[in-house]
């Protein structure tokens, strides 16, 4: 990238991005405010209430952590956080990310790889990684924010298995109703000559461990939390099927509370398949608190030479504990 450890700023509704990833003419105005360090992290501050609604970092990491772009710290309006980064239990957790546990053989998610019958072993030479290769948008407008980034996948081995284009939005900024969303869409298209083969410990041999793709690490604090869906409640909601999901919890430190509801859009599913919401829910609140709408639970997802595989979902980050009622009623008043 160009002017990499520069950092460029951005207000408004008039602020663009170059393709290099650095803003062309920076203009004021009253939107979201962007700092871009270069080769490092964008940073997105909502300048109302001056709280810094999150940080995507693209900087390579710990190889054996499966490196890859992220979202932490991810704030409310009021300030509190609601995502964690290396934690002991699992240093390759880190916010909000895209991932792939099981990946033809290789591991992108990081750490140690599950092998069934002998359990998560220390295997460096299955941990793969997704590089960054530039911004093609990077803009505040219209009270929201477009972040469009293209990634490469690579095995241990370096080849090139996928190419990668990452849209996230923001959208409905609501200091006074304490609300906010991220929009998340990928498209992810293989570049082997043989297929690309996603999957999770479960469908290699584990129970109820069938994590994958964008993965959720919720804080310390966040344990025990309260899980809802449209019809039930509670972490038995692990392996199971529904539009949306939402974890809620009370803060360490501070008073008050937070939920994130995790929802898919209405087009998900892979080409071809037909279902809506193809995806089952891995979704824990012990030992820690965790959210992926899986794409490959309980089977593989298969996906041909030169296919494109595309998902999107929505994040809604609401500084209270909501009911049922109250993510029902945000959903249908903020269609997509």
């Amino acid at each position: 990238m160009n002017g990499e450890g520069t950092r460029t700023t951005a207000d408004g509704p008039d602020a663009t991005a170059a393709r290099a990833g650095g803003f062309a003419d920076p203009a004021q105005g009253t939107g979201l405010r962007i700092v871009h360090a270069h080769g490092e992290c964008v940073t997105v501050t909502e300048p109302g209430t001056g709280v810094e609604l999150f940080r995507y970092v693209y900087r390579p990491e710990a190889a054996f952590e499966a490196p890859k772009p992220y979202l932490h710290p991810i704030r409310t309006l009021s300030g509190d956080v609601v995502t964690d980064y290396r934690p002991n239990d699992h240093r390759w957790h880190k916010g909000l990310q895209m991932t792939a546990s099981h990946l033809s053989g290789q591991n992108l998610w990081g750490g140690n790889t599950y092998v069934h019958g002998e359990g998560y072993l220390p295997l460096p030479e299955r941990v793969g990684s997704m590089a960054h290769v530039a911004f093609d948008e990077l803009a505040a407008h219209d009270g929201g924010l477009v972040l469009q980034e293209r990634l490469t996948w690579h095995p241990y081995t370096g080849e090139l298995w996928a190419e990668e284009t990452r849209r996230i939005e923001v959208r409905d900024v609501d200091p006074a109703a304490g609300t906010w969303a991220l929009v998340w869409s990928v498209q992810v298209a293989n570049r082997r000559d043989e297929p690309l083969r996603f999957g999770s410990p479960t469908t290699h041999g584990r129970e109820l461990a069938g994590y994958t793709g964008l993965f959720w690490r919720g804080p310390r604090g966040f344990r025990g939390g309260r899980i809802l869906a449209p019809d039930a409640e509670g972490p038995g909601l692990m392996g199971e099927q529904a539009p949306w999901l939402a974890y809620g919890a009370e803060h360490d430190g501070t008073d008050g509370h937070a939920t994130l509801v995790f929802e898919h859009a209405p087009e998900n599913g892979h080409e071809g398949d037909g279902l809506n919401h193809p995806a089952h829910w891995f979704v824990r609140n012990e030992p820690f608190a965790a959210v992926a709408p899986s794409p490959a639970f309980f089977d593989e997802l298969e996906l041909a030479p030169g296919d494109t595989l595309s998902r999107r979902y929505r994040i809604v980050v609401a500084a209270a504990a909501w009911e049922r009622t109250d993510i029902t009623g945000y959903l249908r008043d903020h269609p997509w």
